[in-house]
């Protein structure tokens, strides 16, 4: 994890380095003369060689200073803290939901193989499959806020608001994110369930007598779900950081909005920040796939 979040640092920085475009003259303005501009330039270390930015940033961000926002002036660190939070809150509770939902569509499915259970959840995860996140957002707001009129089509809530008092806002792009991340779940669940019950020892334990339920949930789910456990391990992930479009439909104070205003504004500390907070959170997600995959099947060994 060292070792890929290093890597990555090096990347992001690399990448930040090479837009097009001057962060001093974002800042100022078009009507900046050229004394202001190599002025702000040399408070901002932008005069420095690229390497040596470099390791000034990493150091900092390894001793807890990640810097400061360009355009916002404000420190990086409680900044990404609070967004992230408000990001988790939104990828957590869509996260449990597809989990559940996912998981459930997909062991109906693959118990009713080939029957209308089956059918009906196969048109319906394409369905959603075939929608990029926005797009969904969009329907809803459509059905929900402008016929139903049953909840506020914008999220637009202060930074440091209690999002727990503030639920109803949380409910339209709660169910955009579950619908997007729950069919590639089900479908996955599906197929591996379907492959397990076809194997030899599942028969042999239908030879042997054993109740069919017995044998579902003891001796076959525990194995389908080993793919499952990947795709949510990175679905955690996607949600923390890629929810860029669908926080800005709803306008919602997390850590996508930030990024989509980070690389707008040309903010570098900001983008730099963000994008290995993201890197961070893909790390540990897989880590914690490499655990349940542990827990789920006791014949994988970690040395």
């Amino acid at each position: 994890m060292l070792l890929i979040l290093f890597f990555v640092s090096l990347v992001v920085f690399a990448v930040t380095t090479i837009l097009p475009g001057d962060a001093a003259q974002m800042i100022l303005g078009q009507k900046a003369t050229p004394a202001t501009l190599a002025a702000l330039r040399v408070r901002l270390g932008l005069d420095q060689p690229a390497p040596l930015r470099y390791l000034a940033w990493i150091g900092g961000v390894l001793r807890g200073d990640w810097g400061e926002s360009l355009i916002m002036n404000l420190p990086v660190g409680p900044l990404l803290a609070q967004r992230l939070g408000n990001s988790a809150v939104l990828a957590l509770l869509a996260w449990a939901l597809s989990a559940v939902l996912g998981v459930g569509l997909g062991i109906v499915a693959g118990l009713h193989r080939n029957r209308w259970p089956d059918r009906l959840i196969s048109v319906l995860t394409v369905f959603f499959l075939s929608f990029p996140p926005f797009v969904i957002a969009v329907f809803l707001i459509i059905i929900f806020s402008l016929w139903l009129r049953w909840l506020p089509a914008s999220s637009m809530i202060e930074a440091d608001a209690n999002l727990f008092s503030s639920l109803r806002f949380l409910i339209l792009p709660t169910l955009t994110l579950t619908l997007s991340a729950l069919a590639e779940v089900a479908r996955l669940t599906r197929a591996s369930l379907i492959d397990v019950l076809n194997s030899d020892y599942i028969r042999t334990a239908k030879s042997k007598g054993l109740p069919n339920q017995l044998i579902v949930w003891r001796h076959a789910l525990r194995n389908a779900l080993l793919p499952a456990i990947s795709v949510l391990a990175l679905n955690i992930g996607y949600l923390m950081s890629g929810t860029v479009l669908v926080e800005s439909v709803f306008a919602y104070p997390g850590l996508g909005r930030l990024l989509l205003q980070a690389i707008s504004q040309r903010d570098l500390p900001l983008l730099q920040g963000v994008a290995l907070v993201t890197a961070a959170i893909y790390t540990l997600a897989n880590l914690a796939a490499d655990l349940a995959y542990r827990w789920l099947n006791p014949r994988i060994r970690y040395s």
